[in-house]
């Protein structure tokens, strides 16, 4: 039997790839990336902590939005390299775009067309 000790984040130079679910519906909000910090620090709280590429630290999911993601399972691929978490997002967005999920974008042609309404203004929330 494997143990959560076993997940393989050598396999991605310390990070695995983690795919974020509503666990209500099923939508598929995000994918991010953990490594083990990460996925220590969200078992330990049952909220979403990532590890932020783009500013290469620890990131609470929702720390400056406050729509944080609250864990209600999560699940590990045959490999062992993979996360699926099933959360209960807060504040209706998951998204950094003001989207509720990241996938707010279907590809028709060559074009990407716009299928998601936000939920809140960007601007308003990071103040950027």
């Amino acid at each position: 039997m494997a143990n959560i000790k076993d997940l393989c984040f050598d396999k991605g130079n310390g990070l695995l790839p983690v795919i974020a679910q509503d666990h209500e519906t099923g939508e598929v909000l995000m994918l991010a990336y953990m490594n083990r910090q990460a996925w220590e620090k969200t078992l330990e709280t049952c909220q979403v902590h990532y590890w932020s590429r783009s500013r290469d630290k620890l990131w609470l999911k929702g720390e400056t939005s406050g729509h944080v993601q609250l864990l209600k399972a999560a699940y590990i691929d045959c490999d062992l390299d993979t996360i699926l978490v099933k959360v209960e997002q807060l504040g209706g967005a998951a998204c950094h775009k003001g989207y509720r999920s990241c996938f707010y974008r279907k590809v028709r042609g060559d074009s990407l067309i716009t299928v998601g309404e936000p939920v809140f203004d960007p601007k308003e929330i990071y103040k950027k």
